[in-house]
């Protein structure tokens, strides 16, 4: 008999994989529920082995994804919008409304969760926010929103996680 055929085989081979699965570090995602984790001392490469390329180019790299591509912009469920990164809750689904902009968009976010500063990327200067516990970019923030706040908290989707309530 083959000597990668026999009983031994067929008995190491899930168990190794059972193993591998349970002390690897996962990286599909980035967030953990734990507060131990100081977020400022990870190193791009940390943050690499947490996220997949396209959250790291958005997230780490302040990049945008293309509009009408995340499935978060059609979520109508009630819950809570997290950041992608942290865990940290952003946005309840009672601020979200269709800006026909094709990201997800926001008229508020919850008190102290993101932090503003100036984008002259384009020029013209914008309002970028990132997320307050990790520094993670999210979006910008436009002045063309619905009442009562009249803002426009336009996010990258790849950005958020959805947790339904």
């Amino acid at each position: 008999m083959n000597r990668f055929l026999n009983r031994r085989f067929f008995i190491l081979i899930p168990l190794a994989s059972i193993l591998r699965f349970i002390f690897k570090p996962q990286k599909v995602f980035a967030a953990s529920n734990k507060d131990s984790i100081n977020y400022e001392s990870l190193s791009k490469e940390d943050w690499q082995e947490r996220l997949s390329p396209e959250v790291f180019y958005i997230l780490r790299q302040e990049g945008t994804e293309r509009p009408f591509t995340s499935n978060l912009n059609y979520e109508k469920r009630e819950g809570i919008f997290k950041c992608a990164g942290c865990n940290q809750p952003l946005f309840t689904s009672d601020s979200k409304y269709d800006s026909g902009t094709g990201w997800p968009s926001f008229w508020s976010a919850i008190d102290g969760a993101i932090e503003t500063k100036m984008d002259f990327k384009l020029i013209v200067p914008r309002t970028e926010y990132h997320c307050s516990k990790c520094g993670g970019h999210q979006g910008h923030v436009f002045n063309d929103g619905p009442k009562p706040t009249g803002k426009r908290f336009c996010n990258n989707g790849l950005a958020l996680s959805f947790h339904p309530q």
